[in-house]
Order: C-alpha cells, then structure tokens, then sequence
C-alpha cells in the first residue's frame, strides 16, 4: 500500500506528485553525496492544492509529505519514494513526524500567534536530513497578519523547506502567496470511487458503502463516517427529518434548537475527550503537582490553553452544523430535479417518499428559494452570527418557502 492509496479518484494529481517527490528524493541523495542536483525537476519549495470539500486536499498534502519523508531502501534499488511502510512514510501519516508540521485552524481564523513558531521552524534545517515539511490544512483562513507571517517564509525558504497549502478554491489564498505556489486541482471524486474504496479498505457492505457514498455525493471524509458511524447516521436521518417539521412555527423553532444543540453536544464531547488531558499534560509541564496550584507566572500559559480550546469548541459546532448545511442542500437539490424531472440520480433515495411528496407540494422557485435561505444560514455563521439565530431564520425561511 503505497502513500497514494488514500487519494480516491485523484489518479493524474497523485501522478503529478510521485514525480516531483522522486525529483525531490534525487535532489537529496545528489546533495548527500556532494553530486551536482538534477538539471530539471518537477519540484518546488511551495504547493496549493484546491478542490471542492471531500475531494481529498488534506490527503494529498499529507501523502505528498509522507513521500519526501520516505526512507525505504527500495529508493535505492530504483523504487518510487512513498512506499506506505518505512518509518518516514508512516510517520508523516500519522502526524507525528519531527519534520512534519501541521497547521489548522483551531477558531474560525488561524492567528499569527498559531503560525509563529512554525514560521521561525521553517527556517531551520531538517532534523533528520531530508524535508522540512509545512502543512497548512485550512489556508483559506489566514487573516492578515498570519497570512503575511506566511507569504515572508514562502518568498526566501530555505532550501530544504516545502510549504503545502490546502484551500478551497486559489480565490481564497493572497495572490502573492498563490503567485509562490505551484497549483494542484482536485475534483470531487466519483460515487462509485468512493463506494469502491470502503468496500476495499474499510470492509463496508457494497450496498452500504454504495448507499453512504450517493448520499455524500463524492465526499470522501463523510462517506467513511456515514459508513463506520452509526451516531453519525442517526444525524444525518434527523437532518433529512427538518423539511417536514417545518410546515409550523412552533415546529420550525423547535427544529432549529434541537439542530443547534446537536452540534454543540459534539462539541462538548470533544471538549470532554481532549481538553482535560491537555490542561492537566501542560500542567504538568509546568511543574505543577497533581491537583496543586501552578508555579508563579504560569497562569498566563494555561490561559492561552484555554482560549485555544474555546476557539476550538466553536469551531467543532460550526463544523457540525456545516455537514447539516449541506445534507439539507442535498435534499433540496434532489426535490428540485424532481421538479425539473431531471435524470440524475437521487442522492437521498433513503427519504424518497418526502422529496416526492415536496416535490407535488411546492414549485421550482420556492426549492431555490429554501437553498438561498440554507446558503444565507451558511454567510450568517461565517459573519458570527448566533448559532441559533442564524438557524432559526433559515428555518422560517423553509417554512415560507
């Protein structure tokens, strides 16, 4: 299994990458050896990879990562660097290489203060010889200052540094940044890639990994959890419920709470699994004993602990009611053809009988109306409107229709 297995449908990126990371791979081995480097490569010191949400950017940034890390003497024997199994490639993976560092963003920005320290290391050389490796898992939320601190490090790297940047679309990087940047696409891959790829690698059912992956139309990432999660299942059903709770509005504010509680219950379950442990791990790296009080001038330290997690609770209830956002666009979007008598498929043939019946119900031009309003929800939460005031105007606006 090579580090490329991950990438589903994503065969002519995956190629582009191999042969920059054995470029890569001759540039170290000819400066290993006082040789001169390779006249052309395919590599550079600074990629962006786009591509819709599920495509992969993520997967790709870190395989490409694995690869330059590789160390598995097939390399010498004429093998592609990426082999999946050295000790290089599966630390990159897992995220715990030394010269693998990852940035994402913990709020809904990623501050200056999060890009300092990795910025200064970038400067430095590789701990064990090869690539200092810079992964930026969500470009597209740089503010300014974080997106500054960065572009000075791409515009004089050093020369075994490589930055990946991962964003959406190039329109959400600074065109300085992306000027420095060799540019990567990823396309939404296709059902029957996905469903291929849990019955192979995850060992899901055909009919269920078929059924997970048309209703994610192509989302890698929600797919495996659709297939492995049942809690996950459970709250896509009750999402797919919210178009016919809506016909009151007492109904339609009751169905907005309850969408805004869900998320912040998977927040606080995530707050549960890992903030203790962090706070109770930096203080003990402060010296602090067991349940006794913190050294004088700590606090400050464990106060910025504290705003990281916060930060990362309302980011984990924004990320919940994101995947909620989209699986009522999927529905509204299947109602719609429908309407139009379109011939592509259904994504949710599980609630078949309610878009037929919404479809008789309602025209056209009240479907793209209830998809306004759920993208309208969508710019509200970007602006920081309340979770539940944003919710709740979509909700009346389904009702309105």
């Amino acid at each position: 299994m090579t580090v490329w297995d991950d990438l589903v449908g994503q065969e002519r990126v995956s190629e582009q990458l191999a042969a920059a990371a054995r470029d890569a791979d001759a540039f170290v081995t000819a400066a290993a050896s006082d040789a001169p480097p390779p006249e052309a490569s395919r590599m550079t010191h600074a990629w962006l990879f786009t591509g819709p949400p599920g495509a992969g950017r993520n997967q790709a940034a870190r395989a490409f990562a694995a690869a330059l890390q590789c160390v598995s003497p097939d390399r010498a024997l004429g093998g592609a660097p990426g082999c999946g199994f050295c000790d290089g490639c599966h630390t990159a993976l897992v995220g715990t290489h030394a010269d693998v560092s990852t940035v994402a963003a913990v709020g809904a920005e990623i501050l200056v203060k999060d890009m300092r320290d990795t910025v200064r290391k970038s400067f430095t050389a590789p701990a064990n010889g090869r690539w200092q490796v810079i992964l930026v898992e969500d470009a597209e939320r740089l503010n300014e200052k974080s997106a500054n601190a960065v572009l000075k490090a791409v515009e004089e790297p050093a020369p075994r540094t490589v930055w990946l940047l991962c964003a959406p679309s190039v329109e959400d990087v600074l065109p300085t940044i992306r000027s420095r940047c060799r540019h990567l696409v990823l396309s939404t891959p296709s059902v029957e890639a996905v469903a291929d790829m849990l019955v192979r690698r995850e060992g899901i059912e055909p009919d269920v990994a078929a059924s997970v992956a048309r209703a994610t139309q192509g989302h890698v990432d929600r797919a495996r959890r659709l297939a492995t999660d049942p809690a996950a299942r459970a709250r896509r059903a009750s999402v797919l419920k919210l178009p016919q709770r809506v016909e009151e509005v007492g109904g339609a504010l009751r169905a907005a709470q309850e969408l805004v509680d869900a998320a912040a219950e998977d927040a606080k379950q995530l707050a549960e699994e890992m903030d203790g442990k962090e706070t109770e791990d930096l203080k003990a790296a402060l010296g602090a004993a067991q349940g006794g009080r913190l050294p004088r001038g700590t606090a400050g330290v464990v106060k910025d602990l504290e705003d990281m997690q916060k930060r990362r609770r309302t980011r984990t209830q924004r990320d919940s009611l994101d995947v909620a956002l989209a699986d009522l666009t999927s529905f509204y979007r299947d109602v719609l053809a429908l309407q139009l008598g379109s011939r592509i498929a259904l994504a949710n043939t599980d609630a078949e009988e309610a878009l037929e019946r919404l479809a008789r119900d309602s025209t056209p031009e009240s479907t793209l109306r209830r998809i306004e309003a759920i993208a309208a929800c969508g710019e509200a939460l970007d602006r920081n409107v309340a979770p539940l005031l944003a919710v709740e105007a979509m909700t009346m606006a389904l009702r309105a229709g």
